[in-house]
């Protein structure tokens, strides 16, 4: 099928947002990207449901994106679908010491919530762009603590619609790790054990890590936060930063001379731009140290050449193509 008419199938299919030929550049944080095929907002998980199951009948390829605050997407874009999880599921309700959250809820919005009902434990998100979906399966984390630590189960929905829970002990939490990376599904929600904690304390510790981001973090730029994941007891940053190549730049993405480990769009960045500062940071860390750096972003779509850190993008049975569409 023809993207047009896949898009006018959809449109009939109510499965929410639907638009054709949506440049993904308006939904990464690094503001790079080139068109998606066929982009879907599910308005709900019944609307998701009814996306995933199309695109198994059709045999047309899927990705499932939230905030896409840790996606590289290439310059020719994603063929096939792009499903995301954004605002059409993000109900949060609290009970006790318990937060429920759906999928699309950002971590701000997560943040706030608990902190209004005089609950502690999300306060390291303070900053982070993410959202719970996302930030569950890359089990995102900052000062000291992360998603892991607060996660109860998980709600996840199967490519053929069913949902399936998994509690805390089946998920396998590491560091910029989840059994979820391999599992073929989509978090559609989950629920959080936080501690009680007076707002104003809470505040307290938002107001210490956002002070510690703006000194140490080039938020005035279009970045992806941590570019490449730390080595066992060493910093990522700081071996970029050692091997010379802080302040580097290729056409549009610069090694931020604020932190090594992030790399900032300038203005008129490129997926290729991106790729070509990775293999040349990467040499530049391995000549030195005789380390291979490992990607924490994910990439995705053709011609990304993404290696060791492709998003999955699935297909009508499930199995996930690695980095092309």
């Amino acid at each position: 099928m023809k993207p047009l008419e896949i898009y006018q199938e959809l449109k009939n299919r109510a499965v929410g947002n639907v638009r054709l030929a949506e440049p993904m550049s308006r939904h990464t944080t690094w503001r790079i990207g080139g068109p998606a095929d066929i982009f879907v907002e599910p308005g709900g998980v019944d609307e998701l449901r009814r996306a995933v199951l199309f695109a198994r009948e059709r045999s047309l390829p899927f990705l499932i994106m939230g905030n896409g605050s840790n996606l590289l997407v290439s310059d020719a874009g994603v063929r096939g679908l792009v499903i995301k999880i954004c605002r059409g599921m993000s109900k949060v309700s609290v009970d006790g010491n318990n937060v429920s959250a759906e999928a699309g809820v950002r971590l701000s919005q997560l943040l706030q919530i608990s902190k209004k009902a005089g609950l502690g434990g999300f306060e390291f998100a303070a900053g982070i762009p993410g959202a719970v979906g996302g930030a569950i399966v890359m089990n995102a984390g900052a000062n000291g603590s992360c998603m892991g630590n607060l996660v109860q189960d998980v709600t996840v929905m199967n490519f053929s619609g069913e949902l399936m829970c998994f509690g805390r002990e089946q998920l396998n939490f590491g560091y910029r790790a989840c059994a979820l990376q391999e599992y073929p599904g989509i978090v559609v929600h989950a629920n959080f054990t936080c501690l009680p904690r007076p707002g104003p304390e809470i505040q307290q510790l938002i107001d210490s890590y956002m002070r510690r981001r703006r000194l140490t973090q080039p938020l005035n730029y279009p970045n992806a936060g941590s570019v490449f994941k730390n080595p066992p007891g060493d910093s990522a940053g700081r071996l970029i930063e050692q091997a010379g190549a802080k302040g580097m730049r290729i056409g549009g993405i610069q090694v931020s001379d604020r932190h090594a480990n992030f790399f900032v769009n300038t203005g008129n960045a490129t997926a290729g731009d991106v790729l070509a500062m990775v293999a040349a940071v990467r040499k530049m860390v391995k000549e030195k140290f005789g380390l291979i750096l490992a990607l924490e972003v994910k990439t995705v779509g053709e011609q990304t050449g993404g290696g060791d850190s492709s998003a999955k993008i699935y297909d009508l049975r499930g199995q996930q193509f690695e980095g092309h569409g």
